[in-house]
């Protein structure tokens, strides 16, 4: 709780309507009093320094900046009440909150963690979401202005920075504070509602760690990191890292809105009128209901196995959840059409240096020197505002930062240049799949793509392949493939014919996508088959299992690898009844395969060299799903199985040692492979009539719906991870 100090000498005992009854604060924008109106309440009374607005005409226009944050909807905000000025000096009154605030909390109890965490970030974000609402930007959020009130989570201090940005005789130069600003606002760009947002990512992360994201050292360091490192957002989990991370972009065009980062925490597909109401409630000292997360059932499944029956999970909420990816979330209330190739926007670019004092002679080569320069130029620009802010010692508990017109002779009043139209951001979305009742929910920067899926023609007791033209293209119907293969640079497809050669070879057909020419492969002969094609990461190799179908059980036999460029078909037999029911992967390095073993009671991985012999077993990690696009994650680092207690769930482990790295004990089940390196993909259930393959992280909470169907015994779907992830 701040300590309220007497009135010093020289301090009024009144402003306005209202007795002033001690020292709050003193920040770099002047003093916080506590005081008291005719009603008895007690308010927040902010005394500005008198050169934060020098004439009548800068004072005017300073109050009728604060005067727009009235607008703003008290929800998890300090509601402002009115404004004036004494003397030369404006003054603003706020609603009082008591409480320390958040810099305080996180210095005299530490970080903040689990559900105290959860509800600061939708208390935080559901003040911004009313403070954008009211055509307001805030500017200078940060923990000395988020209140830890008996109610829950309060922002203070809205709109004061544009306040005084509008009523200073520079219109160019940064207001607020250096450790919480977007790459824009340090660059002196156009400052809109993304980087409050920024800013609420970089709180978030603070009371995580108790640390500044972004360093708290020397200021040329904290700008240059700013502009091009990204935070360490190991202290998060779940939906909230993934929230954090989308926000602290450095193009402003790919961060979410507030409200789609309530939409986020709180679970929602769609917005509604509510969302406010509802957040504010979540946010209050009442811990929010536990999560409704979505999980699984079904097969990643060959067709020859099936598909296992739904199991019961908990419930998800119905819709599109917004898509996590390289660009943040796509505009909630965006209409669903049909898929298009949609690029990601263009790159952005925080250094155009003229945008805030005169661009310094640089060769075009030097990359490393032009970003230095505008670090450089950056840090004069806003030593300035650093200074002020320091004199800021958080105690204030409406104290913001400000700088004086004084201060920013050294910094040009060249205008800005416009910024440039935003790109559209990439959007989820919905199409219908042929051959059976399911849809498919996609975007552009996808790091896979479903390239085919089989459905279970239950009339003829058959399967039927329904592979792709492109990446983004249309399903169709095939009665010649049992599957089809995409590569992931998407040059070819490779088919696995129905019918045997008329040699009694089990061919496989490798289609050049651009001529539609077909050479065709000799591989196995009757009665032994192949399947479980995967792709090397540079398109230019195919591993195939080789199985023998005789019996009710399918059994491994050894594998297939086939080189592109050349046409040749390498075929080794090996005959291991421990690992008849697993399938071969590709090694991390891909300079071996990988297959399960189960021997007696233990089982475990083991490891072949391109001769067909064994290289190395690391026993005890359990039996991989069927994942179909690679055991390994992305970088090769781990891997993921079923975990060897088979109650425990599913496990991660270290692909080297073999050391347990960590399990998911949700509902997930069955796991379809690596979605990126935090997350998987997988089967859930979230009814009993509807099935989905779901995006979850590592702690088994789902982040995006891939696929929505009523028919999962009928389905069984291959994604293959495209050449730009």
């Amino acid at each position: 709780m701040p300590e309220i100090v007497p009135l010093r000498s020289g301090d009024p005992h009144n402003l306005g309507a209202y007795r002033l009854q001690g020292r709050i604060g003193e920040g770099g924008q002047g003093v916080v009093f506590l005081g008291v109106g005719s009603s008895g309440d007690h308010v927040a009374v902010k005394l500005l320094r008198s050169d934060l607005a020098g004439d009548p005409m800068m004072r005017e226009r300073f109050l009728r900046e604060v005067d727009a944050a009235k607008r703003v909807s008290p929800f998890c905000t300090a509601q402002l009440i009115e404004t004036g000025v004494a003397g030369d000096q404006p003054y603003i009154v706020s609603e009082y909150i008591e409480g320390d605030t958040l810099q305080q909390r996180v210095l005299t109890s530490g970080p903040l963690g689990g559900p105290a965490l959860h509800r600061l970030a939708i208390g935080t974000a559901t003040a911004l979401a009313a403070i954008h609402q009211a055509g307001v930007v805030h500017r200078d959020f940060k923990p000395a202005n988020v209140i830890m009130g008996p109610d829950g989570p309060r922002v203070i201090d809205f709109g004061i920075a544009k306040a005084l940005d509008a009523s200073a005789t520079q219109t160019s130069r940064p207001v607020g504070t250096p450790a919480y600003m977007a790459p824009e606002q340090i660059m002196g760009h156009q400052v809109g509602p993304p980087a409050d947002l920024f800013a609420w990512a970089c709180t978030i992360l603070y009371a995580a760690t108790g640390n500044s994201p972004f360093g708290s050292d020397t200021l040329p360091a904290v700008i240059n990191r700013i502009l091009n490192a990204a935070p360490t957002t190991d202290s998060l989990h779940g939906l909230l890292r993934d929230v954090v991370e989308s926000c602290v972009a450095k193009d402003p065009r790919a961060r979410p809105t507030a409200e789609q980062v309530l939409l986020r925490l709180l679970q929602h597909a769609q917005p509604n009128p509510a969302i406010l109401q509802e957040a504010a409630a979540a946010a209050g000292a009442t811990p929010p209901p536990p999560n409704a997360w979505a999980p699984p059932n079904a097969p990643y499944g060959a067709p020859p196995h099936g598909a296992p029956p739904p199991v019961p999970t908990k419930q998800y909420a119905a819709g599109i959840p917004p898509q996590t990816g390289s660009y943040g979330m796509p505009p909630i209330n965006q209409p669903l059409r049909a898929p298009v190739n949609q690029p990601p926007p263009p790159p952005y670019h925080p250094q155009p240096i003229h945008h805030i004092g005169t661009q310094p002679s640089v060769q075009k080569s030097s990359r490393v020197g032009l970003a230095a320069v505008a670090v450089g130029v950056a840090v004069v620009a806003i030593a300035a505002v650093v200074v002020v802010a320091m004199r800021d010692n958080g105690t204030g508990t409406t104290g913001t930062t400000g700088t004086s017109s004084s201060s920013l002779s050294s910094v040009s009043s060249e205008p800005t240049t416009p910024e440039p139209k935003p790109s559209p951001t990439p959007t989820v979305i919905r199409a219908k799949m042929p051959g059976l009742s399911a849809y498919l929910y996609e975007a552009s920067t996808d790091p896979l793509a479903l390239t085919y899926y089989d459905v279970n023609d239950e009339s003829k007791k058959n399967w039927v392949n329904y592979p792709r033209e492109s990446r983004d293209g249309k399903f169709t119907r095939s009665t010649k493939y049992w599957q089809q293969y995409l590569s992931p640079d998407g040059t070819y497809s490779v088919g696995r014919p129905r019918n045997y050669m008329s040699d009694n070879f089990h061919g496989v057909d490798i289609i050049t996508r651009s001529t539609g020419a077909v050479q065709t492969l000799k591989t196995v002969k009757l009665p032994l088959t192949y399947e479980y094609g995967e792709w090397s990461r540079n398109s230019t190799r195919l591993l195939f299992t080789i199985l023998n179908p005789s019996g009710e059980n399918w059994t491994v036999k050894g594998f297939i690898v086939i080189d592109i460029a050349t046409g040749k078909t390498t075929v080794r037999r090996i005959n291991d009844p421990t690992i008849k029911d697993g399938r071969f992967y590709w090694s991390p390095d891909e300079s071996g395969f990988v297959i399960a073993y189960t021997d007696g009671t233990t089982s475990g991985l083991r490891h072949y060299n391109f001769q067909g012999e064994v290289v190395k077993t690391i026993p005890g990690v359990g039996v991989p799903y069927n994942t179909a696009n690679g055991l390994y994650s992305p970088s090769g680092d781990k891997f993921v199985t079923k975990c060897p207690d088979t109650n425990a769930g599913t496990c991660i482990w270290d692909s080297e040692t073999g050391a347990a790295q960590t399990q998911l004990t949700s509902d997930c089940n069955p796991v379809l492979g690596w979605w990126d390196e935090q997350h998987l993909y997988c089967w859930t259930s979230p009814s009993d009539t509807v099935s989905k393959v779901a995006v979850v992280d590592l702690k088994g909470d789902v982040v995006r719906d891939l696929i929505e169907t009523t028919d999962v015994k009928r389905l069984s779907p291959y994604y293959v991870r495209t050449g730009s992830s």
